[in-house]
């Protein structure tokens, strides 16, 4: 039997920042949208690919988002999971890495 893997990677900008809020815990929580556009290849051939979605951080790294900023280019990596509702899923971001304007990480 495999092991279960959520792992998800998104090169994306972040579109939308909203105000940070707290955990009842007092842990930092920033809610955010990242928008992702690419060309993808699928049966052959080439595939525009463009998307929003809904995406977290909880802890310090939550903090850091705010100076990154509306419209920085950066890799997010994390987890998947469904919406508190049930509707829909949340990227949970846990790593964030900047690339400078030649698109290599910073």
């Amino acid at each position: 039997m495999l092991p279960a893997v959520n792992q998800f990677h998104l090169l994306a900008q972040v579109q939308d920042i909203s105000a940070l809020r707290y955990t009842p815990a007092g842990l930092p929580v920033q809610d955010f949208v990242l928008q992702h556009e690419s060309t993808v290849e699928e049966a052959g051939r080439p595939r525009k690919v463009s998307m929003e979605i809904s995406s977290v951080m909880v802890g310090e790294p939550a903090r850091r988002l705010q100076s990154l900023g509306v419209g920085r280019q950066a890799r997010f990596s994390g987890f998947l999971a469904a919406q508190r509702n049930g509707r829909g899923i949340v990227f949970h971001v846990t790593e964030v890495q900047v690339l400078n304007s030649a698109n290599h990480a910073a």
